[in-house]
């Protein structure tokens, strides 16, 4: 008897090849039973009632007539109808009784899979796996039912009779008709599996590329406590994991982010039959800590790869993955419980590169995790129950508390999605990246602020955060060709603010990253003065410092050890974008914060001197080796060790800022060598800004303690012109277009060559003024590093510059 007249097949019975017997869920988890476990990845075993079972359902009950003649005048743009027609369907199904040799298949499966946990009615979840679903062409979030926490063969029966009813629910009737799919040419499969006791433990979805950019060399999890279904329907704010594969593969621990999410709630088993499961609040310490270990974050990269690897040997092309996983509390073991095909940048095409930008300016409404990169504009509709979505009207914002697949005929119709709750994994980001809309999630108060017919602008176009601005902002859609772009003998390298933006920026062509400013980071992603973390305890002890203590604490939840917390962050910042580029060069220049800017940070008033002139004042190296600064610089030398040397990410270079003497020099390098941080030491180099005359003119004995130069145009041209570049009434002198600034560059481009070190540019002055690239080239610099926005303009201009020097030489010879 073959496999296509079998009523139920097992996990070791079945593989990809079985879409069509069994769907893509439970063909897939066949896959992985058959080919993983023996790699080490755990997976509940488990059975499939197969599309034979549900047909031979169908037909035994007839059916297919019946539903035929519900959905014989069905339109599935007014909401009203689909409603009634699916709601009929599916009570003619429910109402339907199992023929009495499928009934016992499934019972003699069942209690087979009891004995096999030494259960008398093993916890099982019951999974609708349709015939169409999860293909890399026809994928659309959480078509069919879940149950959880099924126990005993009547409830096991019934769940599996509502799965089949699933097949019609409103919004997988209304995705057949716009896929083109025939209604009963797709069956559906039911998937029984031990279920992983994460409602004691912590479960979630891991991604084996970011799901916003498409970078393919990190796994991307998202992790919450209790059973999985409040990480996928967006119902938690879950933790954010990024790992990098390439260190990961070598053996590093290369866990370049994590990020704590709120957790405010987690899924849990009951004892009710009718209820199996129910959620509830989580503790200040579950949402304060992070729901996996270092260890485990690590194990389930691991595994995503392994997966990524079978599976994209299996189709024989490179096949990203969705995957869900979950912690076992009883156990304390992890399990791999699905995986399909990543749909939505497995597909796209690489060649283009779209850039949305806003021209202007507004005031910022509500704030979330941005999904997508791009810009909308509409009118709000707040919807709060998804009885009112007939009320929705094409091209406006869908604005709610969550989404679920209920929510599919006017997701499809909406320019953009807010929500309150949910994570970038949640099914409201899942649906808006496979619609190719911008959608905002995790705002906590979307639907409050928003009001009904306002106008908003929604941004998703600056990394992480996506914000909401009142009004309609101009902005712009920039397309670029990457075929079209020239490559170059000078190296086109980056300047890299934004951590966020570093994975999609690195599409663009370029040879690495010029500057990386840690001040971002510590602006954006720590916010409190390294003083202030170091001395912490010291602070506590005081009451005149409360409201310090108290905004410290928020902004450190999830650590104890508030210097720990500077040094992962800053770690993680700079690691994401090493990771970026990797393995190209990336030059991390150390704080080069002023005075009133350091003061400007949490608790910077305490230790910041109130000078007149920050800008040519207690700045760069002079903090490095000063008494009253050393040990916040020590923070930033073990955060760039660890980035090295804990994730692997070797293509990290430091460089000094505002460097004066050769004796500055000296301290800071004897500094970096108490910590470990010695030039040299596992490769590592260091860089010096050249941005003072004093640089220029002994760039001869700079040479010897540094293995290469960046030129900070912006401060050269301040401090050879003798202008505050931060002063209006001077700015007219302000140019670095001008002779004696020119040569500076060129004395200072000459001297790193007659002394064999590498030198590049990366101030403004190349991005702003085309003629100065072209000054750079003839000049024979190595590498101008570029703001993003500038880097294909300029490749091109550069191209033409090389080109045409190119002639010169060969009309003289």
């Amino acid at each position: 008897m073959g496999k296509e007249s079998e009523l139920v097949l097992w996990f070791d019975q079945i593989n990809v090849k079985d879409v069509s017997l069994v769907g893509g869920k439970n063909a897939s988890l066949g896959e992985m039973y058959q080919n993983l476990t023996k790699k080490g990845i755990n997976i509940p075993n488990g059975f499939a009632v197969t599309a034979t079972a549900y047909r031979y359902f169908m037909k035994e009950n007839k059916l297919i007539e019946k539903i035929k003649e519900i959905l014989n005048d069905l339109d599935t743009r007014d909401v009203n109808n689909l409603r009634e027609r699916g709601r009929k369907v599916r009570d003619a199904i429910l109402h339907a009784d199992f023929p009495s040799k499928l009934k016992n298949a499934i019972e003699d499966a069942y209690l087979k899979l009891s004995q096999e946990y030494g259960q008398e009615y093993v916890d099982v979840a019951v999974r609708s796996s349709a015939t169409a679903e999860d293909l890399p062409d026809a994928s659309f979030a959480g078509q069919q039912e879940t149950y959880l926490n099924i126990r005993g063969v009547s409830a096991l029966l019934d769940a599996v009779k509502k799965c089949f009813a699933s097949l019609f629910t409103d919004r997988a009737i209304s995705y057949r008709e716009d896929k083109g799919f025939d209604h009963f040419s797709i069956a559906l499969s039911v998937g029984v599996q031990k279920m992983v006791r994460s409602d004691k433990g912590a479960s979630g979805v891991m991604f084996t590329l970011d799901t916003e950019s498409g970078f393919r060399d990190v796994i991307l999890i998202n992790a919450a406590y209790g059973l999985g279904e409040n990480v996928v329907q967006g119902v938690v704010n879950p933790d954010q994991y990024y790992v990098f594969k390439p260190t990961l593969l070598k053996g590093y621990k290369a866990i370049i982010s994590k990020r704590l999410g709120s957790k405010e709630k987690k899924m849990v088993y009951t004892e009710d039959s009718l209820h199996p499961t129910k959620n509830v609040e989580t503790t200040e310490k579950e949402r304060n800590s992070f729901a996996l270990s270092d260890e485990e974050i690590l194990t389930l990269a691991k595994w995503g790869i392994e997966i990524e690897s079978h599976y994209s040997k299996k189709y024989g092309k490179d096949m990203p993955m969705d995957i869900e996983w979950a912690k076992d509390g009883i156990e304390n073991k992890l399990y791999i419980v699905q995986a399909r095909p990543e749909t939505v940048h497995s597909v796209k095409d690489k060649s283009k590169i779209v850039n949305y930008k806003l021209k202007g300016i507004g005031k910022i409404l509500v704030k979330g995790l941005a999904v997508g990169d791009k810009i909308s504009q509409g009118k709000v509709h707040v919807i709060e129950n998804v009885s009112k979505i007939h009320e929705f009207k094409e091209g406006e914002i869908l604005v709610t508390e969550i989404t679920d697949p209920d929510w599919e005929p006017i997701m499809k119709i909406a320019s953009a999605i807010i929500t309150n709750k949910g994570g970038r994994t949640s099914h409201a980001a899942i649906v808006a990246r496979e619609l190719g809309i911008p959608a905002i999630v995790g705002t906590g108060n979307a639907t409050e602020v928003l009001k009904n017919g306002q106008e908003i602008t929604v941004d998703c176009s600056s990394g992480y955060e996506g914000y909401v601005y009142d009004g309609l902002i101009d902005y712009v859609k920039e397309e670029i060709d990457v075929n079209v772009i020239p490559k170059t003998r000078t190296k086109i390298m980056m300047n890299v603010a934004n951590p966020e933006q570093a994975f999609k920026l690195s599409f663009l062509p370029n040879d690495g990253v010029g500057l990386a400013r840690e001040e971002f980071i510590i602006n954006s992603h720590i916010r409190i003065h390294p003083n202030a973390l170091l001395y912490y305890d010291e602070l506590k002890k005081s009451s005149e410092h409360k409201g310090l203590i108290t905004r410290i604490d928020e902004i450190t939840k999830g650590y104890t050890d508030k210097v720990q917390f500077y040094i992962d962050k800053l770690a993680e910042g700079i690691a994401l974008i090493a990771a970026a580029f990797y393995p190209k060069d990336v030059i991390v220049r150390f704080s080069d914060f002023k005075s009133n800017e350091y003061r400007n940070l949490i608790g910077g008033y305490l230790y910041e001197p109130s000078e007149e002139n920050p800008m040519m004042g207690w700045r760069g190296a002079s903090r490095y080796y000063s008494d009253n600064f050393k040990e916040a610089f020590a923070l930033e030398l073990l955060a760039i060790k660890k980035v090295r040397e804990e994730m692997g990410l070797d293509n990290v270079i430091v460089m000094i800022p505002f460097c004066r003497t050769i004796k500055e020099a000296e301290k800071v390098l004897e500094i970096m060598k108490e910590y470990g941080m010695e030039r040299g030491n596992n490769g590592l180099k260091v860089y010096m800004m050249v941005e003072i005359p004093s640089n220029v003119i002994l760039i001869d004995k700079f040479s010897k303690y540094f293995d290469g130069f960046s030129i900070g145009s912006n401060d050269l041209t301040q401090l050879t012109l003798g202008v505050d570049r931060d002063s209006s009434l001077v700015s007219h002198v302000y140019d670095e277009r001008d002779e004696a600034v020119k040569e500076m560059l060129s004395l200072a481009i000459k001297g790193a060559k007659r002394n064999g070190r590498k030198i590049g540019i990366c101030g403004q002055a190349p991005s702003d003024f085309p003629e100065i690239a072209e000054f750079l080239v003839k000049e024979g610099i190595d590498s101008i590093s570029l703001n993003p926005d500038t880097v294909v303009r300029t490749r091109f201009k550069i191209k033409e510059v090389e080109d045409m020097l190119d002639k010169s030489k060969k009309e003289e010879q």
